[in-house]
């Protein structure tokens, strides 16, 4: 089956290994500073309850949620998902990832354009990613050039919504860092340092996804380019 080809893994080691590297570098930096107290000694779950107020985010629940690092937003019922060890800590990690995600809730209750277009392509994504690569099979197998051209097209979906999920993950961390320090759950400048190390190695998660979304459409690229020619 040409999907697990050589030319794939080509193109996807170097999108393997820079993934598991960032996975890696996000819970270093989540350990280090999971290990850091903040100054107003607040959980997590208590800072969100901190700039849900501040926000006037009125009528925003807050969920515990098992896993590490699961933490979300859930945007069609209005609830904040901190795992034991956000919602219950008071770490600059705790607080850093609840304030990231409360960004996003202010995103939600300010109807950000980004995250309403990354919500919108959810639906395509889902489809494209599994009926893509069967257009580009059937149409290299059917030596239909026009029909795998189509797979890639709806392939390039989940790439496009990777690049969607770039300004809306960044917004709600500039969101986080600003609201943090100025309501006073972080006071130092080695708490600002953690904020920006934990919060900087999540964000290197999704450009990490980006580029993975990226290469692996590059290989489905080469191949219809490549069954064109040897045709």
């Amino acid at each position: 089956m040409f999907y697990f080809s050589p030319t794939y893994l080509i193109y996807m080691i170097p999108a393997f290994i820079l993934m598991a590297l960032t996975s890696w570098y996000v819970k270093s930096a989540y350990r280090k500073w999971g290990r850091v107290a903040v100054s107003s000694r607040l959980t997590g779950a208590q800072a969100a309850q901190r700039l849900m107020s501040t926000g006037n985010l009125y009528g925003l629940q807050i969920q515990g949620v098992a896993g590490e690092l699961t933490d979300h937003y859930d945007p069609r019922n209005k609830t904040l998902y901190l795992s034991q060890g956000v919602g219950n800590g008071n770490s600059v990690a705790s607080v850093a990832i609840a304030a990231h995600e409360l960004g996003h809730a202010m995103q939600d209750a300010e109807e950000y354009f980004p995250l309403r277009f990354r919500s919108a392509l959810v639906p395509i994504v889902n489809i494209g990613s599994n009926l893509g690569w069967f257009l580009i099979m059937i149409g290299l197998f059917l030596n239909f050039t026009q029909l795998a051209w189509l797979g890639v097209i709806v392939f390039a979906g989940g790439a496009v919504f990777a690049l969607a999920t770039l300004p809306v993950e960044f917004d709600a961390s500039a969101r986080a860092k600003q609201l943090l320090a100025q309501t006073g759950i972080i006071q130092t400048e080695e708490e600002k340092r953690g904020v920006n190390a934990v919060l900087n190695a999540a964000a290197l998660t999704y450009v990490a996804g980006l580029i993975t979304a990226i290469l692996q459409l590059l290989y489905y690229v080469s191949l219809v380019g490549g069954g064109r020619r040897r045709s």
